[in-house]
């Protein structure tokens, strides 16, 4: 007896089935690549079609660079350090006194430092600064802000960053455990005693990372010292990059005068994401 088998016929792909979907992790691998791609020929067009020769003729012309030392570290640099040094200090004395007042059960203390943060930190600091330099000698006849430009420079610098600091360090003594403050009561200290002797020292190594990145934005605001009409001894890096540039028709003094905003900056800015990381880390 014979048996016959009848080949079992292959199925048919079926037509317009779904494709397979990529995974999650094949997906960004290749949106990935294709930013890397779009880098790289970004690159490649710039390094193409710019004009090097001209850049280096306008920007890095050794020639007029070598003009500007020493001055640039020994007038420039030195007077943008120190512009910057007191407008943070005046800014972080007139920022805590602002926060405390902000604090206060004293309603009219609460009202006058939120009008004081609300207005100054509306308004650009170029304003500022053209009211310390033209309308306070007209308020005020005869009235002399004690340091020449330095002392007008650490005003006008101070009084913007006085408006953000009150903020931090009001944010930084809120911060605080409240059970810190009853401690200290309990222990016999006074309100005031309290305050500064617990509560605002812990506020202030909280808000130590904001504060020096406010210090690298007073560094870059002393920029604008040139609207005080400053003398040759008291010109900034910007003042004396600019002077140089119209004297030479040449940016490169403006160019290098950059470098040594980066050369302050790019360090500070370095530890504040230090900082940051070591407060989380300890948080």
């Amino acid at each position: 007896m014979t048996s016959s088998h009848t080949p079992v016929a292959a199925k048919a792909p079926v037509q317009g089935a779904p494709r397979p979907r990529l995974s999650p992790r094949r997906r960004r691998s290749m949106l990935r690549g294709a930013q890397y791609v779009v880098l790289a020929a970004a690159v490649l067009a710039v390094a193409v079609l710019a004009d090097w020769h001209q850049l280096q003729q306008q920007f890095l012309e050794l020639s007029v660079a070598k003009r500007m030392f020493p001055d640039l570290l020994t007038v420039a640099l030195t007077n943008t350090v120190a512009y910057t040094l007191s407008g943070f200090g005046v800014g972080l004395v007139l920022g805590l006194i602002v926060a405390l007042m902000r604090l206060s059960s004293v309603a009219p203390y609460r009202w006058l430092a939120s009008f004081y943060i609300e207005v100054f930190r509306g308004l650009p600091a170029l304003l500022i600064f053209i009211f310390i330099g033209v309308g306070v000698p007209l308020a005020f006849p005869g009235l002399a802000i004690p340091g020449g430009a330095y002392g007008q420079v650490a005003v006008a610098l101070g009084l913007v960053a006085a408006a953000y600091m009150a903020e931090t360090i009001r944010a930084g003594i809120q911060a605080v455990p409240r059970g810190q403050m009853e401690a200290a009561r309990t222990l016999g200290m006074s309100h005031a005693r309290a305050m500064w002797s617990i509560v605002i020292p812990q506020a202030f190594r909280i808000i130590v990372p904001p504060l020096t990145n406010e210090l690298v934005l007073l560094f870059k605001d002393s920029s604008l010292v040139l609207f005080l009409g400053v003398s040759l001894q008291t010109r900034e890096l910007t003042k004396f990059g600019r002077d140089l540039a119209s004297e030479t028709a040449n940016t490169t003094p403006i160019f290098v005068a950059g470098l040594c905003y980066l050369l302050i900056t790019v360090p500070l800015g370095y530890v504040v994401r230090r900082l940051e990381a070591g407060h989380a880390k300890a948080r």
